[in-house]
């Protein structure tokens, strides 16, 4: 029988986890992922890659602190909550197990879920939750297409699924005008706008999109993203991104 002996330093050990890069041991180790000191380690489909982090800047943009200001309420909000509270939401966590980056299963925490349920319905447009909700589990949408046109003066959101669901919502996001050779634009998207259940599509979202971003150009590509949300539990629904190039 083969034994190996690995010397991992106390130093090393703790600038692993205290940076939160994920590691998967086998024999040695046969996967790794986020942050280590000024490197990221990912994967996409050629493989396992590493690279130099970067730090962008921070424009404080108004959906930045919007978005910072949220998840500042519910966490306070949480610190709010009787004990009994906090330890019922403790005690579902289970019930509410993803899949992380390696495939494992994980529980969240009791405060990581109340979080991240109640952002979901604030989006949404719900009530708060305060007591933990049973998994119903959410509607998907079948497809996402999105056209827009200067001389319409349109940007149509529509889906195979013909209104939204009873008990959800829509919550539709989208990019400002980017250049038609970008084909990732994660980091672009802001919400604009939310349907409630028994909308229908084709959902015009040219209003609030020219509110948030400006006017269309065209020859220029916008992304759309959109889900769904049970206004009762918060769950959602896979995300789904559809884009198109602006016409005359």
């Amino acid at each position: 029988m083969f034994f190996a002996k690995i010397n991992i330093s106390s130093y090393l050990f703790t600038k692993i986890f205290s940076i939160m890069a994920k590691v998967k041991f086998s024999a040695l180790i046969s996967e790794m992922r986020n942050k280590l000191n000024g490197s990221v380690f990912a994967r996409n489909r050629g493989g396992a890659y590493l690279r130099t982090k970067v730090t962008p800047l921070n424009p404080q943009t108004a959906a930045q602190v919007a978005a910072r200001s949220l998840l500042a309420s519910f966490s306070q909000s949480w610190r709010s909550l009787t004990e009994a509270q906090r330890n019922a939401w403790n005690s579902v966590v289970d019930q509410w197990a993803t899949t992380d980056v390696f495939g494992d299963i994980v529980n969240p925490s009791g405060s990581t879920l109340y979080t991240r349920l109640n952002i979901n319905v604030s989006l949404a447009g719900g009530t708060a939750l305060v007591s933990p909700p049973t998994p119903v589990g959410a509607d998907s949408l079948p497809d996402l297409i999105v056209q827009a046109g200067v001389g319409a003066a349109e940007i149509l959101v529509d889906s195979d699924l013909g209104t939204v669901p009873a008990g959800h919502a829509l919550v539709i996001e989208a990019t400002p005008m980017l250049s038609p050779g970008i084909s990732n634009a994660k980091s672009k998207f802001r919400v604009v706008q939310t349907a409630a259940a028994g909308v229908n599509f084709d959902i015009d979202i040219i209003t609030a999109y020219t509110a948030k971003f400006g006017g269309l150009v065209e020859g220029q590509k916008l992304f759309v993203r959109a889900k769904l949300i049970v206004l009762a539990t918060g769950e959602r629904s896979q995300s789904l991104v559809a884009s198109t190039i602006v016409v005359a």
